[in-house]
């Protein structure tokens, strides 16, 4: 396909990442399609939808995507803007390894019971300085590699990963208020303004979204507005201009909010991730 493009960014015998960008010219579903092997996928940028038979699956950043080899999907951009994600291939041995026995099945090729996972922001963060420091060519294939795998144990991880919970309605709804704060991260939303556009009222929302997500709605739009960050601090000259065009109201609470999630400054992370 002419709108998907995939870049290599490291291959050894333990892991192959790749760095896969889809434009989402196509807003409908697409032609159904396979997984050869099961890969675990991290969107950093846009959004889009997985299609497993009856369900859907939100893919944005702050969720990894579990796709099982040899199971049949379709893929539809509910946002435009497409999307762009890091995408991890390892050995089903190391897998099994790495992977809480309750989320794997399958006796030869392992497989993901869930198809998603919600990350925190640390796992967040790996993945920006994995992707920024491969592409960059400032990270050596055995550092890549331990991050990679400090990367999936992390969002695997029982403590440090957590799958949605509720009913398929209530996940369904919770997934329309994605799709919302997603098609503009900047927005400086009320929960009126999100309520409407899902067509509930605002407490139930915010129920049903601490039930199904396990973090307030308040949160988790604010990790996907720093997540965007993480991904464009790579080409950032001037961090008030970024925050204001993610919609902070100043360089200072764009840096403290940085801050006090991933545990270091916007000015720190291009430094650690080699960006400056």
């Amino acid at each position: 396909m002419s709108d998907f493009h995939s870049h290599l960014l490291l291959r050894t015998k333990t892991i192959e990442i790749r760095d896969v960008v889809c434009t989402g010219t196509c807003r409908h579903k697409s032609d159904e399609e396979c997984a050869f092997s099961t890969h675990l996928v991290f969107p950093y940028r846009g959004v889009y939808m997985r299609h497993v038979g009856r369900e859907e699956v939100v893919a944005e950043a702050n969720q990894l995507v579990l796709f099982n080899a040899d199971e049949s999907y379709h893929i539809s951009h509910p946002v435009e803007g497409g999307d762009a994600c890091l995408s991890f291939s390892i050995e089903d041995a190391l897998l099994r390894e790495l992977a809480p026995k309750d989320l794997v099945h399958g006796n030869d090729a392992a497989r993901f019971h869930n198809q998603r996972l919600r990350i925190d922001p640390r796992a967040q963060a790996l993945v920006a300085l994995l992707r920024h420091g491969l592409s960059n060519n400032a990270v050596e294939p055995l550092e890549g590699e331990t991050l990679a795998l400090t990367l999936i144990r992390r969002a695997l991880g029982e403590t440090t990963s957590h799958a949605a919970r509720g009913s398929f309605s209530k996940q369904k709804l919770v997934d329309r208020a994605k799709l919302v704060l997603a098609s503009d991260l900047a927005r400086r939303w009320t929960l009126a303004d999100i309520a409407s556009e899902v067509g509930v009222s605002p407490v139930y929302l915010t129920q049903v979204f601490q039930q199904v997500e396990a973090v307030p709605l308040y949160r988790y739009q604010l990790q996907l507005r720093l997540a965007r960050a993480l991904d464009l601090l790579g080409a950032c000259e001037d961090l008030t201009a970024l925050a204001l065009d993610l919609g902070f109201s100043s360089h200072s609470h764009f840096s403290s909010s940085f801050k006090r999630i991933y545990g270091r400054s916007p000015a720190e992370f291009q430094r650690a991730a080699h960006l400056r």
